[in-house]
């Protein structure tokens, strides 16, 4: 198992190396190594698989010889049935109320009469059943060279941003061809925000535009961001930050002001009336990752694993993370307490970005062992599985935007090497759907659990070339990973 667990951790390096802005020729070689590496665990796993071979994410070595004494000894077990699912400590501590929004069985008493709950179980068992009879057709949007970081949905149009430097404008009724490129930058674009349209008509009045101009944000790494007036399609203000940006958002608060995050962990407030600079924070020791408003309220995310809640008027007490890993996490930040909801059955799955659309939590999933890519839903408030979007030879997601049609249906933009549109198609229609919809046995018995009660098997990602090192192994096995993994995207609810 030592060196099936040291492949999965370069792979994850490897996963993470491919998706960023610039790469050393150091770096590239390691990237050029994942087929082998591929091929070599593929081996592996195949000498491994056998009855001794359990389901699921990989735990430690101490709980894979557990698994296998279990497995040895059938006649130990008094049932076949599953465990109970666990209670989240913090919750129960805190707020026993609203346990029902976190748990997937609770006792009667403590979650109304059972009238409720067979009403809350058929509305789920429907809606289940109508998510695995979707059906969405994809329209791929040719124009970027480089792999797509970022994009927005704004009215009709999708904004996306690349590696590439540029921002393209896609009409989505037609999307056959992009509706208006915006260069500019001269550095890869990294993040992109849409404000509102009463903070867009306010700055079009200032500028002499119409009133139905809408305005859209880029960060780059040429350290600038740039506001761009879609109608016109030109780059109205640009406003020089001293340092690469790897996040914003806008924040709907007061005049209005741009939040920006750079590679060295500062965080800066721009006002949407002057343009000014307001406020700057060494918030973080390693580049902020994410950003994301709800009301007053501001989250950060960091490549050094934490999380920095600013504002004293919250609204929601979750937020859903996405971090490079199996899991999402996960944080209920009044308590100060985490925990995970399992996006993928192997730990060579990693989840790059989350996002949530009415009562739908969306994670992307990707398998670094063999290139399969997913999105996985799940049902709000309960977090419970509903099931899995795939299609032949599906590319890895790294962002993702959402929006409702007139008629309710969904639809969707992903992008990453491709930049794709989901249509939802009338299930009951004749039309073929270009997506399978199916459902993860190994996903639907999970809950989420919260971090203190199980071992966190997230080991640190340094790559190993030396595959003999097996003291090295055994250290790094025995190291719980307390902030390797950065936030990629984070979703409030």
């Amino acid at each position: 198992m030592g060196e099936v667990r040291k492949l999965q951790k370069k792979l994850r390096q490897i996963g993470s190396l491919e998706i960023q802005i610039s790469l050393s020729p150091e770096e590239r070689f390691k990237i050029s190594r994942k087929a082998e590496l591929r091929s070599r665990l593929a081996e592996l796993q195949l000498q491994l698989s056998g009855p001794q071979q359990t389901l699921g994410i990989v735990a430690d070595e101490k709980q894979e010889k557990m698994k296998r004494h279990v497995e040895d000894a059938p006649e130990t077990l008094p049932s076949q049935t599953p465990l109970a699912p666990k209670i989240l400590k913090a919750e129960k501590k805190t707020a026993p109320a609203k346990m029902s929004d976190h748990c997937r069985e609770v006792p009667a008493e403590r979650s109304g009469s059972d009238a409720e709950q067979r009403q809350e179980e058929a509305e789920f068992a429907c809606l289940k059943s109508s998510w695995e009879k979707s059906k969405f057709r994809l329209r791929l949007l040719e124009g970027h060279n480089d792999i797509v970081t970022c994009v927005v949905a704004v009215d009709n149009l999708v904004v996306s941003g690349s590696r590439d430097t540029t921002v393209k404008v896609w009409h989505v009724p037609t999307a056959a061809e992009e509706h208006k490129n915006l260069g500019g930058h001269t550095g890869g674009v990294t993040c992109l925000s849409a404000p509102p349209p009463e903070y867009c008509k306010s700055l079009a009045r200032a500028l002499s535009l119409s009133d139905k101009e809408r305005f859209i944000l880029s960060g780059s790494a040429d350290c600038n961001v740039k506001i761009w007036a879609l109608c016109v399609g030109q780059c109205v203000k640009s406003l020089y930050t001293f340092n690469a940006v790897t996040a914003l958002c806008f924040v709907p608060e007061g005049d209005g002001y741009i939040v920006t995050g750079s590679d060295a962990g500062k965080v800066q407030a721009w006002s949407w009336h002057t343009f000014q600079n307001c406020q700057s924070i060494n918030a973080h020791q390693e580049a902020v990752t994410s950003i994301q408003a709800q009301g007053p309220l501001v989250f950060c995310g960091s490549a050094d694993g934490g999380v920095s809640v600013w504002e004293n008027r919250p609204r929601g007490d979750r937020v859903f993370l996405s971090y490079g890993r199996a899991w999402l996490k996960i944080l209920h930040w009044r308590t100060g307490t985490t925990s995970r909801l399992t996006n993928h059955s192997s730990i060579t799955g990693v989840t790059d970005c989350v996002h949530q659309t009415g009562g739908l939590l969306i994670g992307s999933c990707y398998d670094l062992a063999n290139g399969e890519s997913s999105l996985n839903l799940f049902s709000l408030p309960q977090c419970r599985y509903l099931a899995s979007l795939t299609w032949p030879d599906s590319p890895r997601i790294l962002c993702f935007a959402a929006w409702t049609t007139g008629s309710g249906d969904h639809r969707w933009v992903t992008g990453g090497r491709d930049l794709l549109v989901w249509e939802q198609l009338p299930s009951a229609g004749k039309q073929r759907g270009d997506v399978t919809a199916k459902r993860d046995s190994r996903l639907e018995s999970c809950v989420m659990e919260s971090e203190g009660d199980s071992e966190d098997d997230e080991d640190t990602d340094d790559f190993e070339d030396d595959d003999d090192n097996e003291g090295e192994e055994r250290r790094c096995d025995g190291v719980e990973d307390g902030g390797s993994g950065s936030w990629l995207r984070c979703v409030l609810q």
